[in-house]
């Protein structure tokens, strides 16, 4: 019985979806519980106000449900908060602004661009793109910033020119690998992210090769999160995600309550 640990609504810049729809959306994909996870991104590029979160309201509006669903349906609140080096200070204030469960840490912006966007790839072959995002989570692990695991971390090859056709673990195991004894080495976990699935790429994000070798290196720390931004996504794909954590080295995942881990037999 999983939780779905990524969820985005109406609070975040790119999703329609009302809170009360995710929460029986999740009930309806047999769900043991969620987390709310709304987007923040300071600094975006082109559209600055499109990744501001109203705390106020979002607090509000996900503390009523949990009342409204007590003894019925377990519901957290979280937050997905964009990292880049400059913006760390803010995002270290954002992390306090409301009484968090959960904090996931992504890179949705590389050196001023999203990888979303055709430019982030103009001028320079697809292996120098996505060895720039990858090096770029380097970049903000070493500011110190405050969450509780790094959301998809292969997200760059969702939009790539060939998006994960010649993409492997392989070939950027050296920085991949770096990232993962960096997160070890401070506590922080990793997700296994379903949106690789709805994205067509046939495989999670991170791929199945880095979710073994996390575990390999002694990462424990794994939630699961289906990156919903409609209701008809939430628990995406999670039928699959048994087989792909035993086959990682996994007997359980992971939640967060008051930023702390809470580790879940996988049946």
């Amino acid at each position: 019985m999983l939780w779905d640990t990524h969820i985005h609504t109406h609070f975040s810049g790119d999703s329609d979806a009302g809170p009360q729809q995710m929460i029986l959306a999740a009930q309806n994909a047999g769900l043991s519980g969620l987390c709310f996870t709304d987007h923040l991104d300071y600094d975006y590029p082109d559209d600055p106000d499109l990744f501001q979160l109203d705390f106020p309201s979002y607090k509000e509006e996900v503390q009523k449900l949990q009342q409204e669903y007590q003894n019925r349906f377990p519901i957290l609140l979280g937050i997905e908060i964009g990292l880049q080096p400059q913006i760390a200070a803010k995002n270290h204030e954002a992390a306090k602004a409301c009484p968090f469960d959960f904090i996931i840490g992504s890179s949705h912006v590389v050196h001023g661009v999203d990888p979303y966007y055709d430019k982030y790839y103009e001028g320079r072959d697809e292996d120098s793109a996505y060895l720039e995002y990858f090096e770029s989570i380097l970049e903000n692990l070493h500011t110190e910033a405050d969450f509780d695991v790094y959301g998809h971390i292969d997200y760059v090859v969702r939009y790539g020119p060939n998006r994960n056709r010649f993409y492997s673990y392989q070939k950027f195991s050296d920085v991949i690998d770096e990232i993962l004894r960096t997160l070890i080495h401070m506590g922080k976990g990793i997700e296994l992210n379903t949106g690789g699935f709805k994205y067509g790429l046939g495989h999670p994000n991170p791929t199945e090769e880095i979710l073994s070798r996390y575990r390999q290196l002694g990462g424990e720390i794994i939630t699961v999160g289906s990156d919903a931004h409609a209701p008809e996504h939430a628990g995406y794909a999670f039928d699959r995600v048994p087989e792909l954590l035993t086959a990682a080295g996994f007997r359980y995942f992971t939640i967060f309550r008051n930023r702390k881990p809470v580790f879940l037999p996988l049946t």
